[in-house]
């Protein structure tokens, strides 16, 4: 399977190459941290005052040498450039300042010399988040790693490294939480938002210890360690002001790997920390986004996803809902029926879930072979709700697939992508239970198309919330995309929101039941449909925020909905004035269908 869409935590990483200078270290980190492709060179030749540039004509063709050896080309590429100058330091400022890379990395103490600065002016006012390291770890490459951590605002950064080397070179890392005998608040408060991205991530070893002697520990601990990354003092503390006294010790004692890292953003303290703490839950994001992220056409292979399914012993359902769809539901069943079941029989069954369409719709279905169900009349004993999450409820007893797929029948591009992209991942790893698609989505206004503009809803309410109450999910792009899907023994066990609230609803609950790495999602590039109405989307979002609010309700054990307004008054415009229509909109959930007597009976 292809992984040409891989991302790194880190998209832009930058190194000056300098000539006759040991930096083997700063470009093995560059590489393991930025990965293939996403590492910027610049050549430095330093000339001492008072020689003529010119002199650096020889220094500088061996650089360009080494600059093609380095990207693996024999030519160098456009951005591979050379710098001749008496003060390189100042050169590369101005080249952090025009590429505006992610992080900047240093050897110590080589580099610093050839490059005319000190550590200290290099990271008293860094030009971009810098990460300093020693010589020794060219020469080990590190299987486990030790990030000290006191709750300061540069173990964010420290803790991002330690995770691109783990993605890299499949290191372990460690953890070491760190607080004084009588812990000072900004250290509580700030380190309060790693202890919830730490908590996200098990494959992350944990110590805890009190101690007074933070460089004593660290010391101790680092034996047992081929690298340690940690932060640069974030105070002024006499001598060593950039870098801090804990750092400097560890960084000239040890006899191992030593990462330093300073971020650009200026260090807060009381109040504001725990902003600070809260901020780092975008190591979390990152790096689930790096790793969950895929796109359609690296699962376009339907041979080797079959194989994969045969392998696995799995079987795979495709459920499409409908109301009133009879202009597009036809082209939605035949296209994925050829593709999907015809050719290659990837998909094992698929049935249209009807609202109770007044048109043509369950009609055009029946003519192309495929099971059709009213959801109002399934389980009828429990009741017959109007909306979309009672049609998605009700179609996991309607089919028999250990992966469940839902795509809309409104989508006029229709392409088979749109299913097997959703498959995928599923079949790729066994930990992904719960796969959501994102897309471009044109918006339709009148006869033009404009090429953006969709998602209205998702960008104003959506992800709003979600980045409110839900910060790790704010990587998910469209999290009320109507593509989407998942394992049935996950599904069976969540309840449904009836209506809007059932895409937000799910992904909440599939978090909170199974955490962010059993997420992913998928570029399935562009969905063209019939955009709804401003009122319409309206409704919508009344009922989203409702289903957002039930849900922070239960984790937090308040209620809150019980004694608010589910009538929405619509705003009528006429001819001659405004009026009001009251509309009831009150977003109802069903509960797991695994607790259904009926369910469990069909899998006995």
């Amino acid at each position: 399977m292809r992984s040409t869409f891989a991302r790194t935590l880190l998209q832009k990483v930058m190194v000056p190459v300098a000539w006759n200078c040991a930096q083997a270290s700063a470009l093995a980190a560059a590489k393991a941290i930025g990965g293939e492709g996403n590492v910027l060179y610049r050549g430095m030749v330093a000339i001492p005052p008072g020689l003529s540039l010119s002199t650096a004509a020889i220094p500088a063709r061996e650089i360009r040498k080494l600059l093609r050896q380095l990207s693996g080309s024999e030519h160098a590429p456009r951005w591979a450039e050379v710098y001749v100058s008496h003060h390189p330091w100042l050169e590369v400022l101005k080249a952090v300042e025009h590429e505006k890379p992610d992080l900047l990395i240093l050897e110590w103490p080589s580099q610093f010399e050839a490059l005319r600065t000190t550590i200290d002016e290099a990271l008293s006012q860094p030009p971009c988040d810098i990460l300093v390291v020693n010589s020794h770890f060219a020469q080990h490459p590190p299987r486990k790693i030790l990030v000290p951590m006191r709750g300061g605002p540069y173990a964010e950064l420290a803790l991002r490294i330690a995770l691109s080397l783990q993605r890299t070179l499949g290191s372990e890392i460690t953890t070491l939480h760190m607080r004084p005998p009588e812990a000072e608040v900004e250290y509580d408060v700030a380190f309060q938002g790693l202890k919830r991205v730490l908590r996200h991530l098990p494959e992350i070893k944990q110590e805890e210890i009190i101690t007074d002697a933070p460089a004593d520990v660290i010391q101790e601990f680092s034996r047992h360690f081929d690298l340690v990354v940690l932060g640069a003092s974030a105070r002024a503390t006499g001598d060593s002001i950039a870098i801090g006294p804990v750092a400097a010790r560890i960084m000239k004692d040890s006899r191992h790997g030593v990462m330093v890292v300073k971020t650009q953003r200026t260090p807060f303290f009381g109040p504001q920390s725990e902003e600070l703490g809260q901020a780092a839950i975008s190591v979390l994001v990152d790096k689930w986004f790096a790793e969950n992220t895929f796109h359609a056409s690296e699962f376009d292979d339907l041979s080797y996803l079959l194989r994969l399914k045969r392998e696995q012993g799995l079987t795979i359902s495709l459920a499409l809902p409908a109301l009133n769809e009879e202009k597009t539901v036809g082209h939605v069943v035949s296209t994925l029926k050829e593709a999907l079941v015809s050719k290659v029989p990837l998909v094992d069954e698929i049935v249209l879930m009807d609202s109770n369409s007044s048109d043509r719709t369950r009609e055009i279905a029946r003519q192309l072979g495929i099971p059709v169900y009213i959801h109002q009349e399934v389980l009828p004993q429990y009741g017959a709700r109007p909306g979309k999450g009672e049609a998605l409820w009700k179609s996991l007893y309607c089919t028999r697939g250990d992966l469940l797929i839902w795509i809309d029948t409104d989508i006029v591009n229709i392409h088979p992508r749109f299913v097997y992209g959703l498959i995928g991942p599923l079949l790729l790893r066994p930990d992904i239970c719960f796969v959501k698609g994102y897309y471009k989505r044109p918006l339709k206004v009148g006869a033009r198309i404009q090429a953006t503009g969709g998602g209205r809803v998702t960008e104003l309410v959506a992800r709003p919330l979600l980045n409110l109450f839900y910060p790790e999910l704010s990587g998910v792009i469209q999290p009320l995309s109507g593509e989407y899907g998942g394992r049935r023994s996950a599904l069976e066990r969540l309840p449904f929101f009836s209506g809007y609230g059932v895409e937000i609803g799910l992904l909440i609950d599939i978090f909170k039941e199974f955490g962010l790495s059993s997420i992913a999602q998928v570029d399935l590039q562009e969905r063209i449909h019939h955009n709804q109405p401003l009122e319409a989307l309206s409704k919508m979002s009344f009922a989203i925020i409702q289903a957002v609010i039930r849900k922070v309700e239960d984790r937090f054990g308040q209620n809150i909905l019980e004694s608010v307004n589910k009538s929405m008054k619509l705003i009528r415009s006429e001819q001659k004035h405004f009026s009001l229509e009251v509309e009831e909109i009150a977003e109802r959930e069903r509960p797991p269908m695994s607790r259904l007597p009926e369910y469990q009976q069909l899998w006995q």
